[in-house]
């Protein structure tokens, strides 16, 4: 039987070419190792054939071995002597003496190696020796295996150590596969991965990362386990022994190996800048400076040589949605022309985005120097459309250039938006990346060319010339390619993002899925038409609201209206990686949250780049992954192909936020831009990253912070380095220079700034070894940050979609003074899982803003943010400064597996569930939380349950789960799991200001309910409120009320949000749009009035009566003519009236000669000879006066007199006329004297004759006043 095992193995070992040529019976063994095959507990019965195994090993491989099961070997004599122990099967305590326990540990922290085979990675001692699994394990413990030894596949992950080498990407082969309770990824370095999806795990499956092999740096030593090897086979497969032979080998060191490679402390995160303001791309000069954007205009520069950051560029930018600066690429030939390209929104009403080169002088890029590559469309009238931008170069010099399909999603209810109606182009996606004659959607690949412009590389999508296309185009097909790399040989690796659709629907298409496509040539991927691994939407009728056919990925047409390209399209590539919100069953690996992939860089080894900071051999080819959304970093391994192998999460225990974008340098190290937490555009905790493997020493970890940092002229500023420290523990120095000359070595000075100026104080940390690293903080003096508090809307208030959210906005600023609102930046953004898509940009500091959002999210994880910002003038030379504010909204209907903590549940997958999932195994005690919450405006809250037997309860807790009580709102019996109930609402206790609301479970048996969603009832900080319009008018000028002149109307409305109109009505009559101030005509009238606002919230009519009278009285006067000359004898028919057709007469008179006029005859004997005054007075009720006055004149004549006579003395009349007449002939002759002789006599005979004393008197006047006449 022996003899039989040994020929296998000469046989196997033949296979693997390890038999030696020569003999080396001659040589020195290159190591001693002990192989220790003792068991207490379970024996294996391979234990013979691998002792076999591993005795030909030594033979052919010349190294000494020595077998025992005797543990007094476990000594520091006897072990000194041995580089490697080979733990091989061994069970249970097999050390018997404390001695002998010590005697490892004191051989392992020596240096000496350690290799462990199957059972001794789970000899059942980690409760009694738990030192034993920390080293071979990491600490891991192995609780079940596979059910017996099942035919399964291990990948392999490195083929650099000489463990795997030369082995298999997939290699299959028999097993009893162990479990481990935890995962050692990132505290060992994994060499073999078991793929679970190709046996049965058991009940302790680990899922799609299950190492089996690894190996581990300890101190000075070398350990290697491997959880393969139960079956006697094992040691007669030719892969196993290669396998077995490389661990002993490495772990004695007589092979070197890199056990660090994936062990995360092997890397350090150094910080090289962490006041970054929403940077968007970087770039790495070939001299280690590092150029990074930021979306509002600045591009940044990282200068090694000073640990500085300044500014290289201010660039005027449109900053709407997503664009602004939006990438970045410095030239390959950069280090002779110093040629950088920048893609950015240029400012003004032109609707591109332009890629231009500028040339850079050291830190300093010239404005000047722009030259024009490219212009790509980019709509900005609705926002959001994908924008892409990102830069990078390939092979031959070729620039390529990402786009996004500017396609705004959000009225497409998650699924393709392709929405053909007449005048919805902005909505159509197969306008731009479906179609061939547009730019959007795409890859594009130009070469730059050193006048301006570009040439068409050979090889693109399409020839130039070709109708109805675009040659620049190399791939399309995409919804934003956001990022992606190419590879030294040409290889695009694209990471694209899809639609927000939360489950699939059999009429629309599949859930929201992302991609990560492997591009080799030119090709069609597929949107809008289908996605992932091709699968096909639903053409829709938009203007119907129904359902056409799917797709035919392989059979594509573009008969949009809006297309103007080709109408047959390339069939569809499949991606190489898809996954949506879930738990993807294809790539589990990439776990569950948002979609927001981001294909990082392609990896290459340089074995003769001497950089200390480079990343190993076994990152060589391998391209890096990175989730914004999930805050992840992944390295997809590719197997000898070039096809995806395995994807393995990277440098967990680091936390990375929204991980923005990521190169190497030609150090080798990776340089990584994170967009930071938090919703706006300023995140305190964005920054720009250095990431160095490092197997040795590690730099101090270094903070830095300035309060102030900004003021006026002087200014004391107190540092802190708060936060540095030495990751191995060492006494850590620091070093201040403040920029002004000064400097300090305390760890948190006191400096005063005398003089006007930004200084960049930067501060080194310098550990015991003498390594250090360095931050910087920008201190202003002579400006001070403006601040920026958003009054309104609250933060973590609720709304409604579909309503118009009100906000003010306060900044102040010491130097401006006076703030310009039209600088006011208000961005709102609809958020998303972790990241929100910003709108239209608003100018102002107070208005509201649309929410806006389809159907197809209702069941997504959605809200809205609003960012606010502000940028002062700078002061007497001293640079602008930005303040920033940002306030997160939540919607008022809210899924519950969309928490922000938790303790205790579980999201459970169920279709009945509003969003397809819900909270489930609650236990009391249990709870889930969500912040920021602010309950301005909010009363109660109802929530949608199921629960088979009902009597628990949610207690609604603010500030932690012991919190002021809220509500408590129990939970019946709804008839089942599958039956939901939306409970009744409940009254809310509500706390103030913004705070997390805890949600805890109460329930006297496990699992009493299911919690699906939530509902906050109230008006919450949406636009609900109706203008008010107040209306002004000059006071009346009339009495009682009344106007005399027409008054102007003037009416000015207010609104929390933005009016949209005003009307008015004057008495009941249509309604007139109000456009200025406006008169009233004469009489009674009610304006009645009423304004709107842009939410269609219409205000209640008012009205207000005016009484209006602008005409005085008017007057009559009939009978007298003004001037007139009367005799005293006439008589006149007199007639005075007096009206008001307005308000009406209050009073009227009429006067001769200061007594009252009365109507009728008037005769003229009566009143005095000479001048007379008639006057007529009105008022109307308004107060006017009218007044008309008449003069006129009473003169007498011999007719006259003769007519008097007659009247009043008729029987003197025979006597007295012709004394009249007498005397009229003797006047009319000239004899005027002896007439007024007549007259005399006349006189006398009428005072003696007529015994009327009125009528004597009457006469006698007359008389007298006619001798007068003809006297003179």
């Amino acid at each position: 039987m022996r003899r039989r095992l040994t020929a296998v193995l000469a046989a196997v070992l033949l296979t693997l070419g390890l038999l030696p040529a020569i003999s080396h019976a001659q040589q020195a063994p290159a190591f001693r190792a002990l192989l220790f095959t003792k068991t207490v507990g379970y024996r294996h019965d391979s234990i013979p054939a691998g002792v076999a195994l591993f005795k030909q090993l030594a033979t052919d491989n010349n190294f000494e071995l020595v077998h025992t099961e005797d543990s007094t070997v476990f000594n520091d004599a006897t072990l000194a002597g041995f580089q490697v122990v080979i733990m091989f099967q061994t069970s249970g305590m097999v050390w018997d003496t404390d001695a002998q326990r010590q005697a490892v540990q004191k051989y392992v922290a020596g240096g000496g190696g350690i290799a462990a085979v199957h059972n001794a990675t789970d000899m059942g001692i980690e409760d009694t020796f738990p030192w034993w699994d920390d080293l071979v394990n990491a600490g891991a413990h192995m609780p079940t295996h596979s059910p017996g030894v099942l035919q399964g596949t291990a990948k392999v992950a490195d083929h650099q150590h000489a463990s795997t080498a030369g082995l298999p990407d997939r290699w299959q082969r028999p097993e009893e596969w162990y479990n481990f309770d935890k995962n050692i990824r990132g505290k060992a370095h994994v060499l073999v991965t078991a793929d679970e999806k190709t046996y049965n795990p058991g009940p302790d499956a680990m899922g799609a990362d299950h190492p089996i092999s690894w190996c581990r740096d300890v101190g000075l030593a070398k350990v290697w386990s491997t959880a393969m090897g139960h079956p006697q086979g094992a040691y007669s497969e030719q892969f196993f022994a290669k396998h077995l032979l490389g661990g002993v080998q490495t772990a004695a060191k007589a092979v070197p190996s890199d056990c660090s490679a994936t062990v995360d402390s092997a890397f350090e995160k150094v910080p090289l800048d962490t006041n970054t303001k929403a940077p968007t791309a970087l770039t790495v000069a070939p001299d280690g400076r590092v150029y990074y954007t930021e979306i509002l205009g600045q591009v940044k520069v990282y200068d090694p040589t000073t640990g500085t950051t300044p500014v290289a560029l201010e660039l005027p930018a449109y900053s709407g949605g997503e664009d602004g600066v939006i990438g970045i690429a410095v030239d390959p030939a950069f280090a002779t022309n110093n040629w950088i390209y920048v893609n950015y929104s240029p400012p003004g009403d032109a609707e591109i985005n332009r890629v231009s080169r500028f040339t850079a002088h050291g830190n300093h890029i010239d404005p000047a120097s722009e030259v024009t590559v490219l212009e790509v469309p980019a709509s900005r009238r609705e926002e959001p459309g994908h924008t892409g931008g990102y830069l990078t170069f390939g092979p031959g010099g070729n620039l390529y250039v990402g786009v996004g399909d500017d396609t705004n999603p959000f009225q497409s209810s998650g699924y393709a938006p392709i929405d053909e109606r007449p005048g919805r182009d902005l909505f159509d996606a197969q306008k731009t990346t479906a179609n061939t004659n547009d730019l959007r959607g795409k890859i594009l690949r130009v070469h730059p060319e050193p006048a301006g412009g570009y040439s068409i590389p050979a090889g693109n999508m399409f020839a130039p010339g070709t109708a109805k296309t675009r040659p620049e185009i190399y791939a399309m097909g995409f919804r934003n390619p956001y990022r992606f790399s190419v590879d030294t040989d040409g290889t695009i690796y694209m990471a694209d993002y899809g639609p927000d659709a939360q489950a699939a629907n059999p009429n629309r298409g599949p859930d929201g899925k992302v991609e990560w496509n492997i591009i080799r040539s030119p090709g069609y991927y597929g949107w809008p038409y289908c996605v992932a691994n091709n699968i096909p939407y639903n053409d829709f009728d938009f203007t119907t609201n129904t359902s056409g056919a799917k797709f035919d990925c392989a059979n594509l047409k573009n008969d949009s209206p809006n297309n103007t390209g080709l109408t047959d399209l390339p069939a569809a590539r499949a991606a190489d990686v898809h996954y949506g919100y879930g738990l993807s069953p294809e790539f589990p690996e990439l776990a569950l949250g948002g979609g927001a992939p981001m294909a990082g860089p392609v990896y290459r080894f340089d074995p003769n780049l001497q950089s200390e900071r480079k990343f190993p051999a076994y990152y060589d080819r391998k391209p890096f992954f990175y989730e914004w959304a999930r805050n992840r970093i992944f390295t997809f391994g590719l197997d000898s192909q070039d096809t995806l192998l395995k994807i393995d999460p990277w440098y967990t225990s680091k936390r990375t936020l929204a991980p923005m974008d990521m190169r190497f340098g030609p150090d080798g190290a990776m340089y990584l831009l994170e967009w930071g937490g938090g919703f706006g555009r300023d995140n305190p905790d964005s920054g720009l990253y250095r990431i160095d493997y490092n197997q040795g020493n590690r730099r101090p970890v270094v903070q830095a912070s300035a309060t102030p940092s900004s003021g006026g002229v002087p200014l004391t500023v107190k540092f802190s380095s708060a936060g540095s420290s030495d990751p191995e523990g060492t006494p850590i120095r620091y070093a201040w220079t403040f920029g002004d000359g000064t400097t300090s070595t305390e760890a948190n000075p006191t400096h005063t700034f005398t003089t006007r100026g930004a200084f960049n104080v930067h501060l080194e940390v310098t550990d015991a070894t003498g390594k250090s690293g360095s931050t910087n903080v920008t201190v202003s003096v002579g400006n001070t940050a403006p601040s920026v508090a958003i009054s309104r809307p609250v933060d973590g208030g609720f709304f409604d979609f579909g309503e118009r959210v009100p906000f003010d906005i306060k900044v102040t600023d010491p130097e401006d003074g006076q703030i310009d609102c039209g600088k006011v930046v208000v961005s709102p953004a609809l958020g998303h899982d972790s990241h929100a898509h910003p709108t239209d940009p608003i100018n102002a500091c107070r208005g509201s803003f649309p929410t806006v959002l389809d159907s197809g999210h209702a069941d997504a994880n959605i809200f809205y943010s609003l960012d606010a910002s502000y940028t002062d003038n700078g002061s007497q030379g001293v640079p602008p400064l930005t303040g920033r504010a940002t306030h997160v909204l939540q919607p008022k209907h809210k899924q519950a597996e969309y928490y922000t903590g938790s303790s205790g549940i579980r999201i459970v997958s169920q279709s009945g569930a509003e969003s397809g999932r819900r909270i489930g195994d609650i236990s009391d005690g249990d709870w889930i939380s969500f912040k920021p919450v602010n309950f301005t405006g909010i009363d109660q809250v109802r929530l949608r349950v199921s629960s088979p037997t009902g009597g628990g309860s949610v207690e609604l807790r603010a500030g932690s789960v012991t919190g002021q009580l809220m509500a408590t709102v129990p939970v019946p019996n709804t008839g089942g799991w599958d039956n939901y109930a939306l409970l009744p609402a409940v009254n809310l206790t509500k706390p103030t200001g913004t705070t997390e609301l805890f949600m805890v479970f109460r329930g006297d048996r496990p699992s009493p309910f299911d919690l699906d969603s939530m509902t906050f009832v109230g008006d919450g900080v949406g636009d609900r409120r109706a203008p008010v319009t107040a209306l002004s008018a000059d006071a009346p000028s009339g009495t009682d009320g009344w106007y005399t002149t027409a008054p102007q109307v003037t009416l000015t409305a207010t609104d929390d949000s933005a009016v949209e109109s005003t009307q008015y009505s004057v008495d009941g009559g249509a309604w007139t749009a109000y456009t200025g101030p406006f008169s009233v005509p004469d009489g009674t009238h009610t304006v009645r009035y009423r304004s709107t606002d842009i939410s269609g919230n219409v205000e209640a009519e008012r009205g207000t009566e005016f009484k209006v009278d602008t005409s005085p009285p008017t007057l009559s006067l009939t009978g007298i003519d003004p001037g007139g000359v009367y005799g005293s004898a006439q008589e006149l028919d007199v007639a005075w009236s007096a009206a008001d057709a307005g308000s009406g007469l209050a009073s009227s008179s009429a006067i001769l000669d200061g007594k009252p006029l009365p109507q009728g005859k008037l005769s003229l004997h009566t009143l005095a000879l000479g001048g007379h005054a008639a006057e007529i007075t009105a008022v109307d009720k308004a107060g006017r006066t009218s007044l008309y006055r008449i003069a006129f004149t009473v003169r007498t004549s011999a007719e006259d007199l003769r007519t008097l006579v007659r009247r009043f003395a008729p029987q003197r009349a025979a006597d007295l006329v012709p004394m009249i007449d007498k005397a009229e002939q003797l006047a009319a002759s000239g004899q005027k004297r002896s007439a007024s002789v007549v007259m005399s006599g006349f006189r006398i005979d009428v005072r003696l004759t007529v015994t009327d004393k009125d009528a004597s008197a009457l006469l006698d006047r007359d008389a007298r006043a006619l001798a007068e006449q003809w006297r003179s």
